[in-house]
């Protein structure tokens, strides 16, 4: 069976499990353990994206081009040092006019952190774009 199809019959295969736990969680109200299945199918997604991204991007780039997997190992670090800038910047203060349960101190830091690197990629792309403009106008003018 060739690589194309197995990755086509596994994307189906998590297209359908996808489905299949939104329905399940529509059933469900999203109310207690439902919405628990559904942030770990999630974390999920998200590690098989990321850990896709990883391993065929270094596979295909091995094959490729041998000299692109510093360009590679640049970018991975570069995310780490984002990460890392993000954790240190997170205060983990408790939620303001929170009644819940108590929440410990790692998830308070954790939680912060998440939410830094959302404001950081979320300025990133928005800078991106200003400067995509700005560069494409500058390069009609030519």
């Amino acid at each position: 069976m060739k690589l194309n199809k197995i990755i086509k019959w596994g994307m189906v295969a998590l297209i359908i499990i996808s489905v299949a736990l939104l329905i399940w969680g529509f059933s469900r109200g999203f109310e207690g353990n439902a919405v628990d299945v559904l942030l770990y199918w999630t974390y999920i997604m998200l590690g098989l994206a990321v850990f896709s991204w990883v391993v065929i991007g270094l596979i295909v780039s091995t094959k490729n081009n041998p000299k692109s997997l510093v360009k590679i190992g640049i970018a991975i670090l570069g995310i780490a040092a984002l990460c890392l800038v993000a954790y240190l910047l997170a205060k983990g203060n408790p939620a303001m006019a929170y009644n819940g349960p108590e929440v410990s101190g790692g998830t308070l830091k954790l939680t912060d952190t998440i939410l830094n690197l959302t404001y950081i990629t979320g300025g990133a792309a928005i800078l991106a774009i200003i400067v995509g403009e700005i560069r494409m106008a500058i390069a009609s003018k030519k």
